[in-house]
């Protein structure tokens, strides 16, 4: 795999599993920093970025969601918006620092949008939250290689 196929890929990834969509971008990201070819500062660069841009469009389909959320292809159950709002509401924007978890950052994170969360600090928290999980991938998955001797 060329080095622009490599970050291309990891930004797609590490975006699409931002959104509603079934990715996951921890395994590419483990995988190309142990191949020891890319900068490690770049991929996380990258798939930070990615990932917070995903993050952002969940926002703006928050802020459009009232129109959507009870036709049949709305991909968001019901239950799961009334859940993470009531999340959102209890907690407020500092529930944002968990928008690195797995399905219930993908919600809350369009729940900020449905509440109009303002966008400079959604992407501040959503920053601080996303890059802060790659880093700590990043130091682990190197611990890793160092310790089995790579």
């Amino acid at each position: 795999m060329t080095s622009v196929a490599a970050y291309v890929s990891l930004f797609l990834v590490a975006f699409g599993a931002a959104t509603i969509l079934p990715f996951q971008s921890e395994p590419l990201l483990v995988g190309l920093i142990a191949s020891g070819r890319f900068s490690l500062l770049g991929l996380v660069v990258v798939a930070s970025v990615g990932n917070i841009l995903g993050a952002v469009c969940n926002w703006v389909l928050g802020r459009f969601i009232d129109r959507f959320h009870d036709r049949p292809w709305f991909p968001v159950k019901e239950a799961s918006l009334k859940g993470a709002s009531a999340w959102y509401r209890r907690y407020g924007r500092w529930s944002l620092l968990l928008s690195w978890m797995p399905l219930f950052g993908d919600a809350l994170t369009v729940i900020a949008g449905v509440l109009r969360e303002p966008l400079w600090s959604f992407v501040v928290l959503v920053t601080l939250a996303k890059a802060s999980r790659y880093v700590v991938l990043a130091a682990a998955t190197l611990g890793t290689i160092e310790g089995l001797g790579f």
